[in-house]
């Protein structure tokens, strides 16, 4: 028998309505600036993807129901600046060393679904880092590739011009390219501008933006000749609200941000903010916004001394610049979409159908809270966001409240299957 047009239409929209997903986030607010969309939304999920974003999906097409009523629903957050690979390393710093962090523990709980670990290793040791941390770890973890082949280890390693090979360095990051997202420069001492450009070198020959944390040479080297004349358009300057020993600040003695900075934003230089536990100053970042200069991206510089000094977790962090005047859409949008498209992520930091389902739901605290710089000045707030539940690949992976749980029941089973 064959099926007429107006048949076939009624069954495919009935199939529609019938559809069933794994977990629908219903009554949220999402905040989704990649799609313009700030607005109370319900997200349906089907096998690890967003399968729709509606402002009213019926509860019964779910498996899974999370009341989000009164909460904030975004994309699982980015940290484009972490250090992640751990390990027991003597004299290691942050490339298998106790200075860096085993993700999982330090990223779900703080809405992050990606980190991105900021030249922990070089081409020497990435499949070290790979093998150890980004393969075990829940997390999705990406990195920026030291330009140093031994990675971050401190003390003379990081000096050493002979290991800072633009060849080996690019042909890393084209083995692994879903991984390897950039070239890192940090912590370079010297008078020479050789170590810029050589990281720069690497980031053609491999396609990728590079991140330079930049200073520790005295005098200082030029930071306006850095911006303006090594750096190319898509690469970072990190840690933009510093003043330290070796590095002229973004804001100058007269509390005004120097023009330089300005042009180089307009020649397509970005910012990303680098907490850290020195790198952060409410001296430079309060006169920074006023003048209309927050960071392109907000990031933690998360390892084992800041998470317990000021910068704490991405959420802190975040929840600084929402005390400091910047709109929670800002805000979200310089730790989702931003960082996401400025590493040439974007598959990720959005909730449009058929993206992976990394979601956050966050709660906005009101109340008497204080926020820390690095020198231990302190911001008085009311506002302090906090996470309440993240999925991963739709997946829940943290929920401090029980959302995705189910009421116990003293009749109920009492083994776990």
């Amino acid at each position: 028998m064959s099926l007429t047009y107006g048949v076939i239409v009624s069954l495919l929209c009935g199939s529609i309505q019938a559809q069933s997903y794994d977990l629908l986030v219903k009554g949220g607010h999402l905040i989704d600036p990649k799609n313009g969309i700030d607005a109370r939304m319900d997200v349906a999920v089907l096998n690890g993807e967003v399968a729709r974003v509606a402002r009213d999906i019926t509860d019964s097409s779910s498996e899974v129901v999370l009341d989000a009523t009164g909460l904030i629903v975004v994309p699982g957050l980015i940290d484009i600046h972490a250090h992640l690979f751990h390990g027991t390393e003597d004299h290691a710093d942050y490339s298998n060393g106790l200075n860096a962090l085993a993700p999982d523990g330090f990223t779900f709980r703080s809405g992050v679904t990606t980190a991105v670990d900021a030249g922990g290793a070089g081409w020497r040791n990435f499949l070290q880092f790979k093998k150890q941390t980004i393969d075990q770890s829940r997390t999705r973890v990406l990195a920026f590739l030291n330009i140093v082949g031994a990675g971050m280890k401190g003390g003379p390693l990081e000096q050493n011009l002979a290991d800072m090979d633009p060849k080996l360095t690019a042909m890393r990051i084209k083995q692994f390219p879903e991984i390897l997202v950039g070239v890192k420069l940090a912590h370079y001492s010297g008078p020479e501008w050789e170590p810029v450009d050589r990281a720069v070198k690497a980031g053609e020959l491999a396609g990728v933006p590079v991140m330079v944390d930049f200073g520790r040479s005295i005098p200082p080297l030029s930071l306006a000749d850095l911006l303006l004349k090594h750096l190319r358009p898509g690469d970072f300057l990190t840690h933009t609200y510093a003043h330290v020993d070796g590095r002229m600040p973004i804001v100058n003695d007269k509390m005004r941000v120097e023009e330089f900075a300005f042009e180089a934003r307009r020649g397509g230089r970005l910012l990303d903010l680098g907490h850290g536990a020195g790198s952060f100053l409410f001296r430079q970042a309060v006169p920074a916004l006023k003048q209309g200069f927050p960071p392109d991206t907000i990031s933690t510089d998360l390892h084992a001394h800041s998470m317990n000094a000021g910068m704490k977790d991405m959420l802190n962090v975040m929840s600084k610049f929402l005390n400091l005047g910047m709109p929670i859409a800002d805000v979200i949008l310089r730790s989702t979409w931003n960082p996401a498209r400025h590493i040439q992520k974007e598959e990720l930091g959005h909730l449009s159908e058929g993206a992976v389902a990394d979601l956050t739901i966050l709660r906005m605290r009101e109340g008497q809270f204080g926020f820390l710089d690095v020198q231990g000045k302190r911001l008085a707030g009311t506002k302090k966001l906090e996470c309440e539940l993240v999925l991963r690949e739709g997946k829940v992976v943290w929920d401090l409240n029980g959302l995705a749980g189910t009421d116990w029941d003293e009749k109920g089973p009492r083994e776990i299957n």
